[in-house]
C-alpha cells in the first residue's frame, strides 16, 4: 500500500445504473479531504489516497439514482486495496432484490475479485449484491436497518446484525443506512494513514467516526413486517396490548399455537424471540412519548406497559444505546418557544 513515508490506498467503487450518489461521491469526497489535510500538515511526506469508480461491464457512464450520469467510468480494473459496492435506490425491498437480481456481471466481478485477494464492502443496500455472490455467507455482516427482515428471508446463512454501523470479518466489509459508508472509509484511512488523520477527517465532515450502533435511528414503522398469517396476529394483538400486561403466554394463545412454535417463527422471520420483539414494540412506542411528549419518564414507562421504571431505563439504554433524556434531546420535535429541559 505505498512507502513508509508515503502510504496509499487505492478505492474501487463498483459503477451501477440506479446506484446512490451519494455512496459514491461521499467516499470519494473523503479521500479528497484526507489528502488535504494530510498535505496541509507533512506536504513532503503526505499519504496519497486515490479513488476510482469501477465498471464490471465495459460502461463508461452510468446514470445514477438522481437521473444524474456518472462519466469517465474506468472501463477495467487497475490495482486496488477495496472495492466497494454502492448503495441501490428503490421503492420498496421487493423491488430492490429486484434491482439486484439484474446484476449477475457485477456479483461474479466481485467473487473474481476477492478470490484475488482484494477486500470488498457493501454500503447500505449495496450489501444484497455481497450477500447474492455468497461472500457473506456464515459471516457476520450489517445492512441499512429497513432491509432486515428481506436479508433474514433471502440470505438465511448471513449473521446479520443489523444494530450494528459498520461490520467486518473475514476482509468483507458491510455497513448500515447511506452516510455509514462514511464511517468506513474513515476506518480505511485510519489504517493506511493512522487514527489522528482519520479524525481529523471526521471533524471535518461532521461525522462521528466512533458511532458503533443504528439502533437510535432505527423505526419500527418502517421495518418491513412477514406476511405470515402468524405474523399477522401477532402484530394485530400486540398492537393494541403493547402496553398492558402482555405476555409470550397470552400471545401465543390468541395465535393459537405453542410458545415453542412461535419462537421458531419469531427466530425465523424477525431474528430475535417473541418476547424481545415485544420489548422492542415497548421501547418503540417510548421514544415516539419522548420525541412528541412532555411527559415524565415514569409516565412514558407507564404508558408502555412497565412497571420498573430502573429496568425500563436499563431496557431502553440496551435497544438504543441512549439514555431516555440523551434520546429526547437528541431526536425530540422541538417547538417554538417550548424548548425548557424535562427532567427524566
Amino acid at each position: 500500500m505505498g512507502s513508509a513515508e508515503a502510504p496509499l490506498l487505492t478505492l474501487g467503487i463498483l459503477a451501477l445504473d440506479g446506484c446512490m450518489l451519494s455512496s459514491v461521491a461521499g467516499p470519494v469526497d473523503a479521500l479528497r479531504v484526507a489528502e488535504k489535510i494530510a498535505n496541509l500538515k507533512q506536504p513532503r511526506f503526505a499519504p496519497r489516497f486515490v479513488a476510482h469508480v469501477i465498471s464490471a461491464r465495459g460502461q463508461s457512464r452510468v446514470h445514477t439514482s438522481t437521473g444524474l450520469i456518472l462519466d469517465g467510468v474506468q472501463t477495467s480494473a487497475p490495482p486496488i486495496d477495496v472495492l466497494l459496492v454502492p448503495g441501490i435506490l428503490a421503492e420498496d425491498p421487493g423491488a430492490l432484490c429486484a434491482r439486484a437480481d439484474e446484476f449477475d456481471v457485477e456479483v461474479e466481478f466481485l467473487r473474481r475479485l476477492h478470490a484475488s485477494g482484494v477486500r470488498v464492502g457493501g454500503s447500505c443496500s449495496g450489501t444484497l449484491l455481497l450477500a447474492k455472490s455468497g461472500l457473506l455467507d456464515d459471516r457476520h455482516a450489517t445492512t441499512s436497518w429497513w432491509l432486515g427482515a428481506t436479508f433474514r428471508k433471502h440470505f438465511p446463512r448471513v449473521l446479520l446484525d443489523i444494530d450494528q454501523m459498520l461490520v467486518e470479518d473475514s476482509g468483507v466489509f458491510t455497513t448500515g443506512a447511506a452516510t455509514a459508508v462514511l464511517n468506513l472509509v474513515i476506518r480505511l484511512i485510519g489504517e493506511v494513514a493512522g487514527v489522528d488523520l482519520a479524525h481529523q477527517v471526521g471533524r471535518m465532515l461532521a461525522i462521528d467516526a466512533e458511532r458503533q450502533s443504528q439502533a437510535p435511528y432505527i423505526s419500527m414503522a418502517m421495518l418491513e413486517r412477514p406476511r405470515t398469517s402468524l405474523a399477522e396476529k401477532a402484530e394485530r394483538f400486540l398492537r393494541t396490548a403493547v402496553d398492558g400486561d402482555v405476555s409470550v403466554t397470552a400471545l401465543a394463545e390468541h395465535c393459537g399455537t405453542s410458545e415453542r412454535s412461535l419462537l421458531r417463527h419469531f427466530k425465523a422471520h424477525y431474528g430475535i424471540s417473541p418476547l424481545e420483539h415485544i420489548q422492542r414494540l415497548r421501547v418503540e412506542r417510548a421514544k415516539a412519548l419522548l420525541e412528541t411528549t412532555h411527559l415524565s419518564f415514569d409516565e412514558v414507562v407507564e404508558r408502555c406497559g412497565y412497571s420498573d421504571v430502573s429496568s425500563f431505563r436499563k431496557l431502553f439504554k440496551r435497544a438504543t444505546t441512549l439514555t431516555p433524556a440523551d434520546y429526547r434531546e437528541r431526536f425530540r420535535l422541538r417547538a417554538r418557544g417550548i424548548d425548557a429541559p424535562i427532567a427524566l
